[in-house]
């Protein structure tokens, strides 16, 4: 291990592989910030540019580069226009962009910087140390651990559900996973619920969706309320770009638990940064008491730092089943592990022996990417803000190309725009009447994985019987049904606890 590593150090610190972290750390962070351009289909681009670099190291270190820049800065778009067009930042808007809305732009965007740099880097560690032992340990997951995985992002919707909002976020959630059942299934290679459209039988875009629940109907309220855009905000003067001393004891243990959760969970294939980031905002709202939970969603620092820590260690996580296994935990590491074939280097068990010069100077350049994008992203914060300054008048038709955009470059159809507006307005209503649009997304993006998963199981095991014959299964299930009830059993007691007190001041 100690030979490797150091042949990993001499090749990730030579100036042409240098040169490539900085080059896809930069190419990364500007397509994260864009809404509706994800590192997927950059990634699928830069393939051939990256074959042309003969270097089976230096290749994939600009390719990891262009996939952690682009969760790094895939918080920027979320935070200030509430546009998540990647999947990994949509639990970033729910409190970055109230935070946005109050002035305090700048701070949320250093918060989130400080958050991604921290998950990345403790991801990179646990990586080097771990990456072997975990590679095992990922092994032990099948299909009935990932349907209990999928169920625990599920149970998440209790942390986005407000005072009295828990039957309309199970509403919510039912949609989405109603929405996630158009089209063909991995299964079953028929077409369902698509009414004769040919452009709905690979299912419902996600870019399509995230901007129709959040983007789309964020620009109409603005037309619909033109005073609502001149209240809020800093009226284009970005102030508070520092977190004080205090706000950085809040949210220090956050990123740490954080950090360690959504490395584990990006270490299992098929789990990823989307519910990594789900999780982790789901654990820290429980985890809070009184005032801080009620926070959450109204722009809470610890709602922002848990999602961007668990995301990038997620994604540095999603690396060790790649690796080590040669077994894609995303459709992102999919298109890596296409691009470590055309390179000629085979994933697996045997990677760190055959090759350990681009096994370890990938994990090595991890911890100068990390800083690189904090050395990027640190200083451009008060330009970056500066999009808020923008007249609203042109604020809002931004807003749109970029969302109409996004959503027609997913699928390049013009389907996804009738789709768009539609849902877009849909969404707007349901905004109107105080629904939480957050938990239908989520059933969308678990939907199909849970679906595939459960079908899968009860193939193998012959029926439902697999949630009894699993111990694992079970744990998971065990801590989902914990998660929907933890936060019903808090609230019953402080009713005890407040009527109580009521009986004692009538009693004085």
């Amino acid at each position: 291990m100690l030979e490797g590593l150091f042949m990993g150090l001499s090749t990730a610190f030579s100036f042409t592989n240098l040169l490539m972290v900085v080059g896809g750390c930069l190419i990364g962070t500007f397509i994260g910030m864009l809404p509706g351009l994800g590192p997927m289909s950059i990634i699928a681009i830069m393939i051939p540019v990256a074959v042309t670099i003969g270097d089976p190291s230096g290749a994939l270190i600009l390719l990891a580069g262009v996939y952690y820049g682009a969760i790094f800065g895939g918080s920027t778009s979320s935070i200030l226009i509430n546009a998540p067009g990647v999947a990994s930042t949509v639990a970033t808007a729910f409190d970055g962009y109230p935070l946005t809305r109050q002035g305090k732009a700048g701070k949320a965007l250093t918060v989130a910087a400080i958050a991604s740099f921290s998950g990345g880097t403790i991801g990179a560690m646990l990586l080097m140390v771990f990456a072997p032992m975990l590679a095992t340990v990922a092994l032990l997951f099948h299909s009935a651990e990932y349907f209990a995985m999928m169920v625990v992002g599920l149970s998440a919707i209790a942390a986005f559900a407000g005072t009295g909002q828990v039957p309309k976020a199970l509403m919510m959630t039912v949609a989405g996973l109603m929405l996630a059942t158009v089209g063909e299934t991995a299964l079953f290679n028929l077409p369902r619920f698509t009414g004769g459209i040919m452009d709905l039988q690979s299912g419902l875009a996600f870019v399509t969706l995230a901007m129709a629940m959040f983007a789309l109907p964020e620009a109409l309220f603005l037309v619909l309320d033109p005073k609502r855009s001149k209240s809020e905000g800093s009226g284009g003067k970005i102030t508070d770009l520092r977190i004080t001393r205090a706000e950085a004891k809040l949210i220090a243990p956050v990123i740490g638990r954080q950090s360690i959760q959504g490395f584990l969970i990006g270490v299992l294939p098929g789990a990823g940064a989307t519910i990594a980031s789900f999780l982790g905002y789901a654990v820290e709202r429980n985890l809070a008491k009184g005032e801080e939970q009620a926070e959450f969603g109204k722009g809470s620092l610890k709602g922002l730092a848990a999602p961007e820590a668990a995301n990038n260690a997620a994604c540095t996580g999603s690396f060790v089943p790649l690796l080590t296994l040669g077994i894609p935990g995303s459709g992102t590491t999919a298109i890596l592990l296409g691009a470590l074939v055309a390179l000629n280097v085979t994933p697996g068990p045997r990677l760190m022996v055959d090759e350990p010069a681009v096994f370890w100077s990938v994990i090595i350049s991890m911890y100068v990417g990390n800083l690189v994008l904090l050395a990027l992203n640190l200083p451009l914060i008060p330009y970056i803000a500066k999009v808020l300054a923008v007249p609203r008048t042109y604020l809002i038709p931004f807003i749109l190309f970029f969302t109409l955009i996004g959503a027609y470059i997913g699928q390049n159809n013009a389907t996804e725009l009738l789709m768009l507006i539609g849902l877009g307005v849909i969404a707007t209503l349901l905004r109107f009447a105080n629904y939480p649009l957050p938990p239908l997304l989520i059933g969308f993006i678990l939907g199909r994985m849970l679906e595939d998963n459960f079908a899968r199981s009860m193939q193998i095991h012959g029926g439902p019987g697999f949630i009894l014959e699993r111990p694992m299964t079970m744990a998971l299930l065990a801590f989902a049904v914990l998660l929907v009830v933890l936060p019903g059993l808090r609230s019953y007691r402080k009713r005890r606890v407040e009527a109580k007190k009521a009986g004692v001041a009538d009693g004085d």
